[in-house]
């Protein structure tokens, strides 16, 4: 990827038209239009620098005729017009001058004080020979100590004024701070901007102008679902809103743009395994990998004119001795030793070349969204010193220079023995639009070869490292990534309006649509852990979408009531979600407990338990209530449990609705201000010569 120039290519600007964020990056698209130039080649502006190379795909819209042959990106660099765009930099450094100079005044009003606050009384010295003490005046003394009283006064009043400021000035300074990190990057930080095109090259006609539409994938966008429950009480459904936090830092603000979430890793492997055959027999020779074929034949000697023509004379120097001449004189000719040739070596398995295949071929199939590309195949041959050729021409044609070392040093180098068998391409090798075709200069192994271009752009690097570092934003409460939530299996939701979500790394809420779902309230207590009764609502799901997990805020009859967690919910799920204790319903629970004896000789101890659960409703409507019990469960045969209640056993279920072994239900519908009597209970028969653990008369 080269810094490139307009050239005679047209230049297309760019409008982002929608995005899909999932759960770690999001792929864009924009749309393009214009007339196409007679040559095919088009620019299209506004792509941003943290954009992925690899992920960049081009269709044509509503024009048959047309195709794209090639897309590839490219960078620019221009001065910025009018404008300053590192305002908030400027105000940052200007405030910590402001802070600065405050705290160096409130020091020296401290260095003051502890100077007044030194002063003290020192008396007179005696004179020569006089034992006796020189007396003072007091009043001397007296006028001393307030002086320095009314000093210190105006200083501390003074000091108070300079540490107010001082504290002004560090306020400003963490607002600007603040300002600066939450600032959009998608303004440029330096007064030279950086502008990434995709450069395409069209073929066919087309009656009129041509619209493309251009997709990439970037790093650095989060999401995580969040939902408010609108409800009223005594209907049988409600207003589920789905609402999406999402967070970019992709460097583009996203402005009017139809906003997609979904819960699919973007990069995630998509290949398939290959199961390969286990063959009995003669060994079978590998076939030939798909995109390579035979280099063309005499293909050393097409470099025997360059060969012959010796190594090309070094670039003249300033200051070198006999580079250049002083004062006009005519330059001294500097001779150079003859290059040896390289020393013979059986020459290496052809390279992937990508004669046969199309200009514009996508990577490897399969390959992860922003996976670094495997390493080179063996047979490739090594890379020249500096790691870059000397001569290379790309597969369009263009001729670039910039070798780094010597030729002498180049056909120095040495070249690894054969590995026996067929060449196995990577897949970095197999991407034909990166491939590079090697100079003249390079090794005899490389020579009129392509070869993976493996330059390094690290202006790129640092706008997605500073992008994906949004991964490690702090969560809202209650909130859930979506791979944590979505399980195995993927969803995704369409916002039914478009949004804007500037690229400054924060939260942003927006609203994806309105889910419908069923909705009760139902009231749940178990006595026997704590008399109080809680609300809850039971949702199921009627859609053909997972509801994700996620922080709800509850509204009841158009009053705001609280914010839970949601949990993941399936389609066709019910779940229960907790509102907190109804103080309008009352719970009262009695046990009795009377133990004896039966049988013929007294041998089992019956211990009969009695429960006695009341309830009243003091709503102004009718409820319904679940009352939770439990009756003990044991593995002895020679233990006997017989209950005598109307309770049920509940369902078996899974999740957090699981009840556990020995558990029985109540369900009463109480009308407004009605109430109930529930009783209950159970014999535990058992041998006289066992006992319950913790004592027979424990309830």
């Amino acid at each position: 990827m080269k810094a490139g120039t307009a050239g005679t290519a047209g230049r297309w600007g760019s409008t982002l038209d929608s995005v899909v964020v999932y759960a770690q990056g999001a792929l864009c698209r924009r749309l393009a239009g214009g007339s196409v130039p007679p040559d095919g080649r088009v620019r299209v502006t506004g792509l941003p620098r943290s954009l992925d190379p690899g992920s960049l795909r081009v269709r044509v819209l509503g024009a048959p005729g047309v195709r794209v042959t090639e897309a590839r990106v490219d960078v620019e660099a221009e001065p910025l017009g009018a404008g300053d765009p590192d305002a908030a930099r400027r105000e940052v450094e200007r405030l910590r001058d402001v802070y600065a100079q405050a705290e160096a005044r409130r020091d020296r009003q401290l260095s003051l004080i502890a100077e007044v606050g030194a002063l003290r009384p020192v008396p007179p010295a005696r004179e020569r020979d006089d034992p006796r003490h020189r007396r003072t005046p007091v009043d001397a003394w007296l006028e001393l100590t307030d002086f320095v009283e009314e000093r210190l006064t105006g200083l501390h009043t003074r000091l108070a004024e300079l540490e107010e400021a001082v504290r002004d000035a560090e306020h400003a300074l963490e607002v600007a701070l603040d300002r600066q990190a939450r600032a959009s990057t998608d303004v440029p930080e330096a007064h030279v901007e950086t502008t990434v095109c995709a450069l395409l090259t069209l073929d066919g006609t087309a009656e009129g102008d041509v619209e493309v539409e251009v997709e990439y994938g970037v790093p650095g966008a989060v999401w995580v679902p969040t939902y408010r429950l609108t409800h009223r009480q005594g209907d049988g459904s409600g207003r589920l809103v789905l609402r999406a936090s999402v967070a970019q830092r992709t460097g583009e603000d996203w402005t009017g743009v139809r906003l997609a979430l979904a819960t699919a890793d973007l990069r995630r492997r998509t290949d398939l395994p290959r199961l390969h055959s286990v063959r009995i027999g003669r060994r079978q020779a590998a076939p030939a990998p798909p995109g390579w074929r035979e280099p063309p034949a005499g293909l050393a000697d097409l470099f025997s004119g360059f060969d012959a023509a010796g190594p090309s004379p070094a670039p003249a120097r300033s200051g070198a001795a006999g580079a250049v001449a002083v004062g006009g004189a005519a330059p001294t000719p500097v001779a150079h030793a003859p290059v040896a040739p390289a020393p013979a070596a059986p020459p290496p398995p052809p390279a992937p070349q990508g004669f046969g295949g199309p200009p514009g071929a996508l990577p490897v199939p399969g390959a992860a969204y922003g996976a670094p590309m495997p390493a080179l195949s063996q047979p490739s041959g090594p890379q020249p010193p500096g790691g870059r050729p000397g001569a290379r021409a790309r597969t369009r044609g263009r001729a670039e220079s910039g070798a780094e070392g010597s030729g002498m040093e180049r056909a120095a180098a040495p070249v690894p023995p054969p590995v026996p068998g067929p060449p196995q391409p990577s897949g970095a090798e197999l991407d034909y639009a990166a491939l590079v075709l090697s100079g003249p200069e390079e090794p005899g192994g490389r020579r009129g070869r392509l070869f993976p271009d493996a330059s390094f752009d690290p202006v790129a690097a640092e706008y997605r490292r500073r992008a994906e570092a949004v991964a490690s934003l702090p969560l809202p409460g209650h909130a859930v990534r979506p791979r944590r939530s979505a399980g195995s299996f993927d969803h995704r939701f369409d916002a039914d309006a478009r949004a804007d979500i500037p690229s400054d790394g924060t939260w942003h809420t927006v609203t994806v649509g309105e889910i419908p779902v069923g909705l009760r309230t139902e009231y749940l207590c178990v006595p026997s852990v704590e008399q109080t009764v809680y609300a809850t609502l039971v949702l199921s799901n009627a859609t053909d979408q997972a509801l994700l997990a996620g922080p709800v805020e509850v509204t009841v009859d158009d009053d705001f009531l609280l914010t839970t967690a949601l949990p993941t919910l399936a389609p066709g799920g019910v779940r229960r979600v907790g509102l907190g204790p109804a103080e309008d319903i009352r719970v009262t629970r009695r046990t009795h407990l009377r133990e004896s004896t039966s049988g013929l000789r007294n041998t089992t101890t019956v211990l009969d338990h009695r429960v006695h659960v009341e309830l009243a409703n003091r709503l102004a409507r009718p409820v319904t209530v679940e009352v939770r019990e439990r009756v003990p469960v044991t593995s002895d045969a020679d233990v006997r449990i017989e209950e005598r209640a109307d309770w049920t056993t509940p369902e078996a279920s899974e999740g957090p609705d699981r009840h556990a072994p020995g558990t029985r239900v109540w369900r009463r519908e109480l009308a407004a201000g009605a109430t109930t009597a529930l009783e209950g209970g159970y014999e535990i028969r058992i041998p006289t010569g066992k006992a319950l653990v913790g004592g027979n008369r424990r309830s």
